[in-house]
């Protein structure tokens, strides 16, 4: 799905105002990192994709892109929510052409913006089974 995201962003990117912001919200192991991956992937990206976990963030350039910068968050281990504030969220969430991929997004729920899309992932019945919600609507992406 991750993929089809990044796909259907790239068509309605050209008029944004600010960076689009995506709240990936689930439990360990539901496939928050796995959608970043294909994200990426579906931007043309050949970079290997792996968890910020103990960075923080990783920004992954997109040079000749519509999308310049993919900004990818992993908030898991976040003791407050001031310890973004190094980072310079409100320089990045101000760039038209960044996007924001963020995992625990509860851990920094006072710096998203108000359109941010939340994509609820979970684990399905079968072993590698996952199901994904948008649980705000996402017609800023074309996504239904």
């Amino acid at each position: 799905m991750g993929y089809d995201v990044a796909r259907a962003l790239t068509k309605k990117a050209a008029g944004n105002k600010c960076a689009t912001v995506f709240a990936l919200q689930g439990d360990l192991g539901a496939g928050k990192t796995t959608f970043v991956q294909g994200f990426l992937k579906g931007l043309g990206s050949k970079t290997r994709v792996t968890s910020p976990t103990f960075i923080l963030m990783r920004r992954h350039k997109l040079p000749g892109q519509k999308i310049k910068n993919v900004f990818h968050i992993d908030a898991y281990r976040l003791k407050k929510p001031e310890h973004l504030e190094p980072l310079e969220l409100d320089v990045i969430l101000n760039g038209p052409r960044n996007v924001v991929l963020i995992e625990w997004p509860e851990q920094a729920k006072r710096f998203l913006p108000k359109d941010t899309v939340r994509l609820q992932f979970k684990h399905g019945k079968k072993e590698n089974e996952r199901t994904i919600s948008i649980t705000r609507p996402a017609s800023i992406i074309g996504v239904k």
